[in-house]
Formats: structure tokens, sequence, C-alpha cells
């Protein structure tokens, strides 16, 4: 059979038409200069910031500084394998970790990568790093407390589920044991804990760990971990990354709390990032945004509007001073951001008092609005009289005549700074804080022996879980009545009386 000339150019003409070349269009540079976890790359002219880009080795960067010719490049992996001339290529991805419930109850670094050899995370959700926060109409007022279980914090400096609250002070104060105990205090509240370490030593991350699994609270954690031994690039990443891992769960309705444990040493690596881009240095050598490096990670904690799903996401940074300078760079910086501290001062620290929280320097500007309506009624006193207990004991070293009523404040006071003092790793539930204060304020303790005091508070806690009432009343309720408050009254004068006895027996007998 013969084909017709038109019927041979009908054939061609549908053959070209349906002619499809499978391309791969790659927008490809290449390294011109790398030092420090920093690459500058050349021919990337499209490449947008913080773009993931593709280097070789299993190297990942992101584009941080975009020149004229040529950009500032972040890299994630073993960088020191990647050499001058080799290529890179954009992948039109905007840098993201992987998120979901996969990760909880693992160490992972900031890319998601499992850290504690128990092999892969299977999730296929990722979030960006950096996220615009919420707006003013997206969010709604912080009023639902997250309980810490320390009762020096949940009575006076108390923090709410979407707060902000700095905890600063020296070196080796306590400010990682307050972390941890508060996620040991979330067993059954609901809330996911993420703890980002940034430049701690592993040794230090994996008692955290053992503390946690011991206590079978990692059910419920998430530790994002950029140790000492990284590269500056990781341990500028790993708050962000964390921050994005509770976002996806703010957003999807429930509650997170993330711990940057230290905000200090991420300015120190951001400081170090800057200076080998070539940023120009400021103040303290830190470059010109780094307030906006903490404000624009601080800002994503919010309690999100019913219509969002209330959900909510609450920061806990942490912020290490030299000699309590609390007025140096950083610290300022992060105070300003925050709605309230926790300041944690070594001379209390190292007389005894744990936790060392400075009542004068410590505030919540969230206020009693996150409060139960019990421990509103129970630590409205507290704060003014522990301030006034501080200012007359300064006085009092240098009076040697004291007045009946100094000596009454001087004693009280006493005692509810050792009320308020609380072993590590041993949180309190609300209720059992309520009475404890409610004892203390009212007198009840202005007896007993200050050494005895902890002693006290044991035998009375144990007489209270006993009778049972009381607690449970409190704890379904949340409110402290005037009917509730003399049925509390009346156990606490018959307890008062037996443990007065008791100590008086005990002392006789050692006698």
């Amino acid at each position: 059979m013969r084909l017709r000339p038109e019927e041979i150019t009908s054939i061609l003409r549908q053959r070209i038409e349906e002619y499809d070349v499978e391309t791969d269009l790659a927008e490809v540079g290449q390294v011109l200069q790398i030092s420090d976890g920093i690459a500058r790359v050349h021919g990337l002219e499209n490449a947008v910031a913080m773009e993931m880009l593709e280097f070789e080795h299993g190297v990942t960067g992101i584009a941080i500084n975009l020149e004229e010719d040529n950009v500032g490049t972040a890299l994630f992996g073993e960088w020191e394998h990647v050499r001058e001339g080799e290529p890179v290529r954009r992948t039109s991805r905007v840098a993201s970790v992987p998120v979901g419930d996969a990760l909880v109850g693992r160490i992972v670094n900031p890319l998601g990568q499992p850290l504690d050899g128990r092999g892969p995370i299977e999730t296929t959700e990722t979030r960006p790093l950096e996220f615009k926060a919420s707006g003013v109409v997206d969010r709604q007022p912080v009023k639902e407390p997250l309980q810490t279980g320390i009762k020096a914090i949940d009575s006076m400096t108390n923090v709410g589920r979407g707060q902000r609250e700095l905890i600063i002070g020296d070196r080796s104060t306590g400010k990682t044991a307050i972390l941890v105990d508060t996620i040991l205090n979330q067993g059954d509240s609901g809330v996911i804990c993420i703890y980002v370490a940034i430049g701690q030593k592993a040794s230090t991350v994996a008692q955290v760990y053992e503390r946690l699994r011991d206590a079978g609270a990692m059910e419920y954690t998430i530790i994002v971990m950029a140790g000492a031994s990284e590269a500056a690039p990781i341990k500028w990443m790993a708050p962000y990354a964390g921050c994005a891992m509770g976002e996806h769960i703010m957003f999807n309705g429930g509650h997170a709390l993330c711990m940057y444990d230290d905000l200090s040493k991420h300015a120190d690596a951001y400081r170090q990032m800057s200076l080998l881009l070539r940023r120009p240095p400021g103040r303290e050598a830190f470059p010109g945004d780094v307030f906006y490096l903490h404000s624009r990670l601080l800002e994503r904690a919010s309690k999100l509007s019913d219509e969002l799903g209330g959900g909510s996401l609450t920061a806990l940074p942490v912020i290490e001073t030299q000699a309590g300078d609390i007025a140096a760079y950083i610290p300022t910086n992060v105070i300003s951001i925050t709605d309230g501290q926790i300041f944690l001062e070594a001379d209390l620290f190292f007389s005894g008092v744990r936790p060392a929280v400075n009542v004068g320097r410590s505030v919540s500007r969230v206020g009693t609005s996150a409060q139960t309506k019990a421990m509103k009624k129970v630590a409205g006193r507290l704060r003014l009289d522990l301030s006034q207990y501080r200012e007359l004991e300064a006085f009092a070293q240098f009076g040697s005549e004291l007045d009946q009523a100094t000596r009454n404040a001087l004693a009280r006071g006493e005692r509810m700074v050792a009320i308020l003092n609380q072993p590590q790793y041993q949180p309190w539930p609300m209720e059992e804080q309520v009475v404890a204060i409610f004892a203390g304020i009212n007198g009840y303790l202005d007896d007993v022996p200050t050494e005895d005091v902890p002693r006290f508070n044991d035998d009375l806690r144990e007489h209270l879980r006993t009778e049972g009432s009381i607690y449970g009343e409190i704890r379904e309720t949340g409110d402290l009545p005037e009917e509730l408050g003399e049925r509390l009254e009346g156990e606490l004068k018959s307890f008062g009386e037996r443990f007065n006895v008791s100590s008086e027996d005990g002392v006789g007998a050692a006698a």
C-alpha cells in the first residue's frame, strides 16, 4: 500500500505535534569559597532568601545573604567535604523541618534527623522554619494556666498557655532544673513539650533525657539538640526548628510548650554566622538584626482564637547572665520581647533558697488572669510579704534592737521562704500548693521552727491526701470558697496541734 504525499504530510505533522521531550532543567551554581560552615555560591541569580540548596556529599545549605554576584549560604551536615568549584543546585523549597506525632519521644537534630539510634522517623509533614506570627485578630487573651508544679512560680510569676516567660540568671543557678520540673508536671495536662538544647554539652542533654525517660515524661516530649560541638548554623537553626514543631501542634488545636535553652548561645552562634557572612558588626560585634532574631521566634508563641481551634504555643526562653547583669545587650533585648521574667539569683541559690527566684525582679505581665481562683485568693499577699521580708532582712543586719512587729514579720517571712523551697524534680499539684501557701500566710506555721517547715509540709500533704475531699474539691473547681476555707482552717488547726505535740515529744526524747 502506497501512501499519498498529503497523508505522509499529515502523519508527520501529527507526530511533530505529539512529540514531547522530557527535560530536567535545574539551576546550577558553583562553590566560590568555603570556610567554617559558610559557603559563597556563584551562578544562582534566582535564589530566594531561606531557600534550601543542594550541595555534594549530602550537604544542605540555606541561602541567607543574597548579594549581586554570589549567595552567602549556611551549611548543614558534613560541610568539611565540600570543595571549591563543586556544583550547587536550587531546590525551590523554603527551609523547612519535619513535624508530626512521629517526633514525640525522640531526640532529633534541627534537621529532624534522629540522634537516639532508634531508627528513622516516619513522617511526611513539614513546616517552614520561618513563619509569620499570628495577628491580633487570630489570637485570644492568655487566660488558661500552664502549671509548672513549682510553688514560687505558680503563685507569683505564673505562666499561662500562649505566654512567653523568660528564665534568666547566672550559670548554675537552676534554670534548666525549672524547665525539667515543668516538663515533669505536664503528665496529664495534654501539653506536648519541646526541649531545645542550644550549645549544651551532649552529656548534659543525656542527663535530661534519662531523667525524663525514667519519669515517663518522654511520652509527650521532643528533644531538639544542637550540641556544643556543632557548627554555628545548626545552633542558629535549632530554636526555629523546635518552634515549627510546636506550631504544628498549635495549628492542629493542641497545646505545646517550647523551651529554648539557651538563647544567649543562640545569639552567639548568629553573631559568628553574621561575621563570617561579612555582615557589619554593631554593639558587642552582634549584627544589627539580633533583636529581630529573637523577636520573630518568640512572637510565634500565642493562644489561638476558638475559630482557629484554640491551640496554644507557650515559650520558655532561657538567658544566661554574667554576674547578674540583666542590663546587658541580649538580656535586655529578650526581656523587652517576653511577657515577664523569672530571675534566678546566685546569692539566693548559694544560701539554700531553691528555686532561687528573686521576687523583686521577677514578674509575669499576664498576671492573675492566668491563675486559678484558688491560687489568686491565697497568693495575693505573698509577693508583697516576701518583698517586705527581704527589705527587713537587709535592715535587720544593721539594727541591734528590733520591735515586736518587725520580729514577727521576719519570722513569718522566714517560714514563707521555707514553704516555697522545693527539691528538684518534685513538682507539686496546684491544690497542694494552694493549701501550703494558705497555711503560711494565715499563720499556721508561726509556731513551727523554720527547720521543721519541710516536715510540716510533707506531713500535712499526707494527712490531706488521706482526708481526700479538700484536695479533690480544689482540684475539680479550681476555687477556694469561704465554706471550703473554713473546713481547711479546721483541718489545719487540728493538724497543727498534733504536729506541735509530736515535735515536743521528739525534742524530749532527743534530750
